[in-house]
């Protein structure tokens, strides 16, 4: 990479900075620190790696998911493969409709009874093919090895049931024999730690705003400290208070039990502060895929460096954003060739058809484009004139 890259300014070296999310204080040894990139969740931690690191434990490997209504089939998921290894972290990004959430219902098998399948691909964890288990044994795998807060916690809470009940029916339900008081103490301390009191655990969801519903959905993810965590906007509907606690609670769990961490969001700066690996998804494929710090220094796909343009900057002198232009497609009638190609400046022929490469940029790194070189050219160009 030549001197120009690496000089593209301090604020590509911390994207907490660049992207409104860096916390600064105390951590919990009581120690003051800034939270930049490379100390806490960065690629240098030589001798603080997470517990238990190792082989892969979550391997997804061409995965293709339908949903069909009528004659109408949505390609919502199309040929996607990733793995993590057990204590580390991944961030999903990309635009409301990419498929994101679908990704972590495939893995979790709560997709639609009608209308949704899982047309192809393979799912391992923990050595078991989760596509080819039956409902009985993904019962036994949902809550205690692989748990999942959702994005929206009106349509995922019982409206009927108190929400000490919800949650202390979660933790009896994973650990046989648990008397319920027992199971209640466990809850009530879980919802202490997202921020309610023990004088509301006893009221129905209706009571409580969506903030204080999404609590609930952490503490109920987090009950059973699951060794996967699939986290679909986590920190939507919370203030940035409560979102730092979460966030920590989430850190805490993935640094004592080796806990994975799939985490889906529209907030790079998230991203930052918790993931080691980032997927960029863009019609229902991964476009480009890295470790953090490879994505966050040198994005190479189109689409990745649009995502990055339209975030407002913190070290900026009254830059202008820079939206990616245009919508996502119909995922019904994605475009033939790459997906992107109808909102891509670099867009040629080429692109409209056919089989768009994967490139090899160098570690884990790889990027879905027939461009990489002209995008690289100009942000090079660009770089020199800053």
């Amino acid at each position: 990479m030549n001197e120009n890259m690496e000089n593209r300014t301090e604020r590509e070296e911390m994207p907490e900075r660049r992207h409104g999310f860096h916390r600064g204080g105390k951590d919990r040894h009581g120690e003051g620190h800034d939270r930049h990139h490379g100390e806490r969740h960065g690629e240098h931690r030589e001798g603080h790696d997470r517990p238990h690191r190792g082989d892969k434990f979550l391997n997804v490997k061409n995965l293709w998911v339908e949903y069909t209504a009528g004659k109408r089939v949505v390609h919502a998921v199309n040929g996607i493969s990733f793995s993590l290894r057990k204590g580390e972290s991944l961030g999903v990004v990309g635009e409301s409709g990419c498929g994101k959430s679908t990704i972590a219902k495939a893995i979790l098998r709560i997709l639609p009874d009608h209308g949704a399948r899982i047309a192809g691909g393979e799912m391992w964890f923990k050595g078991k093919n989760l596509v080819d288990l039956s409902e009985a044994e993904m019962e036994k795998i949902r809550g205690a090895e692989i748990s999942m807060i959702f994005q929206d916690p009106m349509t995922a809470l019982n409206p009927v049931k108190r929400i000490l009940d919800q949650v202390a029916s979660v933790i009896r339900l994973h650990n046989e024999g648990m008397t319920k008081k027992a199971s209640e103490a466990i809850a009530i301390d879980m919802l202490k730690t997202v921020g309610i009191n023990e004088d509301r655990v006893r009221e129905y969801p209706h009571q409580f705003s969506g903030g204080m519903q999404q609590r609930v959905e952490v503490a109920i993810g987090l009950s059973c400290h699951p060794d996967l965590l699939l986290a679909d906007e986590p920190t939507t509907a919370l203030d940035v208070t409560i979102q730092a606690q979460v966030l920590d609670l989430i850190h805490d769990l993935m640094e004592q039990r080796g806990t994975t961490l799939i985490l889906i969001t529209h907030n790079l700066g998230i991203v930052a502060e918790m993931c080691d690996h980032v997927a960029v998804v863009y019609g229902g494929e991964i476009v480009e895929y890295g470790t953090k710090r490879e994505v966050f220094k040198n994005p190479s796909h189109p689409y990745t460096i649009g995502l990055f343009g339209a975030v407002p900057s913190m070290a900026s002198d009254g830059e202008r954003l820079k939206p990616v232009e245009g919508v996502m497609p119909d995922p019904s009638d994605l475009p033939a060739g790459c997906k992107f190609h109808t909102r891509c400046p670099y867009a040629t022929e080429a692109c409209k058809d056919g089989k768009v490469p994967v490139v090899d940029l160098g570690g884990t790194h790889r990027c879905q484009c027939h461009h990489i070189e002209e995008v690289r050219a100009k942000r090079e160009k660009e770089a020199a004139t800053v």
